[in-house]
This record gives C-alpha cells, sequence and structure tokens, in this order.
C-alpha cells in the first residue's frame, strides 16, 4: 500500500490539527505504518498532469467537489496500479469512472461510499 508525499501532508497535518496529536507522536505513528510496509510515492511530473487532468474531468463544486489533493491519490493508484482506499463518496466515484479499484473506508458515520 502506498500514499503520495502530497497525501502524507494532509495525513500529518489531519492528526496534529484536528486530532490534537504534536508532530513527534503523528511522526511516529507514520513510522510505525512505513515498518508495516507503508511506501512514500513521490509526486512527479507525470502524477501532476494526471491530477489536473482528473480534476479537470471529475470536479463539479455542487456534484463531486474533489480536491487537487484527492486527484493527486487517484493519480498515485493509477500510476502505481493500486486500489484507492477513502472514505469520500465523490472520490470513489471518480476512481471507478476512471477505472481504478476502490476500497471504500468509514467514514465519521460509518458509512462507506458506494
Amino acid at each position: 500500500m502506498s500514499v503520495s508525499a502530497i497525501n502524507l501532508a494532509e495525513v500529518v497535518d489531519v492528526m496534529t490539527r484536528i486530532y490534537g496529536r504534536t508532530l513527534a507522536e503523528s511522526l511516529d505513528a507514520l513510522a510505525l505504518l512505513e515498518i508495516g510496509g507503508l511506501r512514500i510515492a513521490p509526486v512527479d511530473a507525470d502524477v501532476g498532469l494526471d491530477a489536473g487532468a482528473l480534476h479537470a474531468q471529475h470536479y463539479d463544486r455542487r456534484t463531486s467537489a474533489l480536491s487537487m489533493a484527492d486527484c493527486v491519490a487517484l493519480a498515485t493508484a493509477r500510476a502505481l496500479q493500486e486500489p484507492l482506499a477513502t472514505s469520500d463518496p465523490a472520490l470513489a466515484a471518480a476512481a471507478k469512472l476512471s477505472g481504478v479499484a476502490v476500497v471504500a473506508l468509514p467514514d465519521a458515520r460509518g458509512r462507506r461510499p458506494a
């Protein structure tokens, strides 16, 4: 399983800013995931261009509010030919339309994307 470097930045932000962990605690938790096999994927020009194209294709403010970071995650999954794990229905829909398998994760209310 992999995570893009940009999406890793999002994880660190949420763990520290939203969940109140110290930066050291967040980095320790991520180090354990790396020991368990998580790979950090760089975001190169190909992934960046694909993310921009995916955003242009799938973004709609009212019906599919994908962030650029969402599209980086999807572009990374496509480049690595790995499934995309998400609880976000718009991202899951874009992944399926793009031919990427989805691992449907539960959101805060326990609901998984279709």
